[in-house]
């Protein structure tokens, strides 16, 4: 299973067993390749897989089979402290609940996803601040997450997610906390990441959020197979804004 842009992820033969004295086959092996720009969705019913795979993708699981390159870097027998640095580097993470501090303002929350990275206080400050009014929220920049919609939490954890400039951004169920209207809004401001070059990679139930992506892979019992996506011309990756 291949993408349209320059290999970002690139899998071959992973797999994830878990032993607790019974094998349990979460992730059967799979090749596939992630390219740059890729707008990829992930569906299958509830426990078949995608949360394992994701983990994997996203460098917070480690695969007991085959090999995992993320920018042509292979991972899968790298020691922790260069996983952590690659993850903190590249990827971003949105997920359905949220991950909010309370207590912590919005300004503060987005800035600690970049804590554990190279930049500068003062920097990751001007990122945070950036990153905020890129998601509509710089009004709220200093309001405590318990004060917020749940649509506004998402946009604060999206900017929290993108402050650091990543390649990759990895949604599991974005929308799943949303109502009808929120949902739309978090829909179209991913979509315009993607647009400026972000590569996506979304785990959802949702048919109407599979149907956003460029291609579509489907898990069940451990099994990946890519399945056909609305036709889409290629996204040009704008790597000077994000990924730099």
């Amino acid at each position: 299973m291949t993408g349209g842009g320059r290999p970002v992820l690139e899998l071959t033969g992973v797999a994830r067993t878990y032993d607790d004295g019974v094998p349990v086959h979460a992730l059967r092996p799979v090749d596939l390749l992630v390219g740059t720009g890729d707008y990829l969705t992930v569906t299958g019913p509830s426990g078949a897989g995608k949360s394992t795979l994701l983990n994997v993708l996203g460098l917070l699981d480690r695969p007991t089979a085959g090999s995992y390159r993320v920018a042509g870097d292979e991972t899968s027998k790298a020691d922790e402290r260069r996983r952590v640095t690659l993850r903190g580097q590249l990827f971003g993470f949105v997920f359905q609940a949220f991950h909010l501090l309370p207590g912590r303002s919005a300004l503060e929350n987005v800035e600690l996803g970049m804590v554990y990275g190279p930049r500068p206080v003062r920097e990751r400050r001007r990122l945070a601040a950036e990153a905020l009014d890129r998601v509509g929220m710089s009004a709220r920049s200093g309001a405590d997450p318990r004060t917020l919609s749940g649509g506004e939490r998402q946009r604060v954890a999206i900017a929290r997610a993108v402050a650091g400039r990543p390649r990759v951004l990895f949604c599991d169920e974005p929308t799943g906390n949303l109502d009808t209207e929120n949902s739309v809004r978090v829909l179209e401001l991913i979509g315009e990441l993607h647009r400026e070059g972000i590569t996506l990679v979304v785990v959802t139930h949702d048919a109407e959020v599979a149907a956003r992506g460029d291609r579509r892979i489907e898990v069940r019992d451990g099994t990946v197979t890519e399945r056909p996506a609305r036709a889409a011309g290629p996204v040009p990756a704008k790597e000077a804004t994000w990924g730099s």
